[in-house]
């Protein structure tokens, strides 16, 4: 790669050849890396929401449309083997930021939570942590995200935003800090701590029944019991049922809401027109700063439920509401991608698309299925060791630099678009941490034909679930698994009844000895490898053990973000636009475009 010391001394004639000098690069195919590195593109990110890898055409699917992501992966480079470095939301996410497990910056669970569940939370992405946005505003790009953030928002007051997009390097951002869940539908029953919420109103009916007793016996002249204790009681409950309530009861207006940089613009958010907005946001995005160069996360809130989907998607796809809402995510792709061929970009942006994790197989209402399908791979969200849980989809477009039409089928991961974003910026990653992705730039150029990834280790909360080793020079893709959820019923595919899969205690396997898959063989996982079936099985036991133990040295202890402290709803920390508690505003419609009649 060129300095950028060398590039500021370039005279201005040598500039203006740099098209004509990329143009012939390419021809040569001799210094694409250079050629990306000195032109800075735009880049462009879009990550959905909870999509599982079978639900693309692209990706085998033939009853769901999805034409608009299907034409990216036609354009550019699509990943088989691309994973996620965790199977829930908030680590998924932070990982991706920052190209490091999420463990590294405190963003797991060692037990009980495994994502941030409030706005109001003191948890979050650490201040100390670098986002490749950071890196790249301090390169001169202007970065901005739009949509889901999850990711957190204050700390200790309601204005410090220590948590904030506009805190890790974003310098603007419109969305959703939250994420979606079924509170923010009021037609839908309560998702965030359901079995707490009910716990906890069953403990208050018992005991308002009890000291209703009381107050009886003491009428009937049963119970020798003072007035004053009878009052004191029912204080002590009232507060006992105020202390719960005044989050439980009101989490549609503390978690749903949308923001625009500090300041919350609707609240709680109108789940019918937020499609509508993201989109207007996105294209306004492009559209100011089309003269680049610049980043844009857009974090789609499909399809994550409860699957919010605008009329004239409703009823169209063959699999009843999810279908419909991937087909209306397909369609907001396209308008992105149609808002960057508008404006001159195409070929100046590099463009991304996924998955935060797999399908959610446990997301149904009665007999209808609400998640996504994850293929033929087993498991799903919240499984970190099963494929289902950590495969997705990942697709680069970058025209005349990235070959068109291209399948890699390489071992990948969300955490290294960190680096390779860096790389394509100028930039340098950071040197005074652990940084576990790789640059992605020579594999999709086609100047490597092997991931960088040798060894990659897929975590559940902060528990070791599975290993794989990419053995490149037999092909073979081994897969360790040390302990599995147990699913229910027994035999089923998922954890129906739970909600999702646990990560520890008593809901999972510890295998003795591990499980071993080849991947390569047996990308299903159905037919685990025995000493007898597999003449390899101990020297590849071995070789991962030793690999899964020099990865632990590499390990430090961080505060936990997720610890009871951070995660409990803190009022002085809830974002809120008007005067607290009464925190209400609804933004101006005026210009939102409309979804299409189909």
């Amino acid at each position: 790669m060129g300095s950028a010391a060398r590039r500021g001394r370039a005279a201005p004639a040598a500039r203006d050849c740099l098209p004509v000098l990329l143009l012939f690069c390419l021809l040569l195919r001799t210094c694409e890396p250079k050629a990306a590195n000195a032109f800075r593109p735009n880049i462009l990110l879009i990550m959905a929401d909870d999509l599982g890898i079978g639900d693309l055409g692209c990706y085998g699917n033939k009853t769901l449309r999805t034409p608009n992501i299907d034409q990216l992966a036609e354009e550019g480079v699509r990943l088989t083997q691309h994973l996620a470095a965790a199977p829930l939301c908030t680590p998924s996410r932070a990982a991706f930021l920052t190209g490091r497990h999420s463990f590294r910056s405190g963003m797991e669970a060692s037990n009980g939570y495994r994502a941030l569940q409030w706005n109001a939370g003191s948890g979050g992405l650490p201040e100390n942590e670098t986002t490749f946005a950071r890196i790249l505003q301090q390169r001169g790009y202007a970065t901005g995200l739009i949509g889901k953030w999850h990711q957190g928002v204050n700390c200790a007051s309601r204005a410090d935003h220590c948590h904030h997009p506009l805190n890790h390097g974003f310098d603007y951002f419109y969305g959703m800090p939250f994420t979606l869940t079924n509170d923010c539908d009021p037609g839908r029953p309560p998702e965030v701590d359901a079995g707490l919420r009910a716990q906890l109103w069953v403990y208050t009916q018992c005991l308002a029944l009890g000291i209703l007793t009381v107050a009886a016996g003491k009428t009937c002249g049963l119970i020798s019991v003072s007035r004053t204790a009878v009052a004191g009681m029912a204080g002590l409950l009232f507060l006992f049922f105020i202390s719960w309530y005044s989050s439980f009861g009101f989490v549609r207006r503390w978690n749903c809401i949308l923001m625009r940089n500090h300041d919350v613009t609707e609240q709680p958010m109108v789940l019918e027109n937020t499609a509508s907005l993201m989109l207007k946001e996105a294209v306004s995005y492009i559209e100011r700063h089309k003269h680049g160069p610049f980043l844009l996360f857009l974090s789609l809130l499909h399809v994550h439920i409860p699957l919010v989907t605008t009329r004239a998607f409703l009823g169209k796809s063959q699999h009843g509401l999810y279908g419909d809402n991937v087909e209306e995510m397909d369609w907001l792709v396209g308008k992105i991608l149609n808002a960057i061929e508008d404006n001159g970009l195409k070929n100046s942006t590099f463009t991304y698309f996924t998955s935060d994790h797999g399908g959610h197989l446990e997301a149904r209402d009665g007999h209808s299925q609400l998640g996504g399908w994850n293929g033929i791979y087993k498991g799903g969200k919240g499984m970190a060791g099963w494929e289902g849980g950590i495969r997705v989809p990942g697709i680069f477009r970058w025209p005349g630099v990235l070959p068109a039409g291209r399948v890699i089928d390489e071992p990948t991961s969300l955490m290294d678009v960190f680096p390779t974003v860096v790389q394509l910026a100028g930039c340098e990653v950071p040197q005074d941490r652990v940084i576990d992705g790789h640059s992605l730039v020579p594999l999709l150029q086609g100047t490597e034909t092997h991931s960088a990834h040798e060894f990659l280790f897929h975590y559940c909360g902060q528990h070791l679930h599975a290993a794989r080793w990419h053995q490149k020079n037999s092909g073979s893709v081994w897969k360790i698994h040390y302990m599995t959820p147990q699913f229910h019923p027994e035999g089923a595919g998922a954890c129906y009844g739970r909600g999702i899969c646990p990560c520890s205690g008593e809901g999972v396997t510890h295998h003795r000895p591990p499980l071993l898959f080849d991947l390569s063989r047996d990308p299903s996982e159905a037919r685990p490898l025995t000493p007898d079936s597999e003449p390899l099985y101990h020297a590849v036991m071995a070789r991962v053990g030793a690999a899964v133990s020099e990865h632990q040295q590499t390990l430090r202890p961080v505060p936990q973000q997720f610890s009871m402290s951070n995660i409990v709803w803190k009022p002085w920390l809830q974002p809120c636009c008007g005067n607290f508690p009464f925190c209400s505003c609804h933004e101006d419609g005026d210009g939102i475009p409309r979804m299409p009649a189909l």
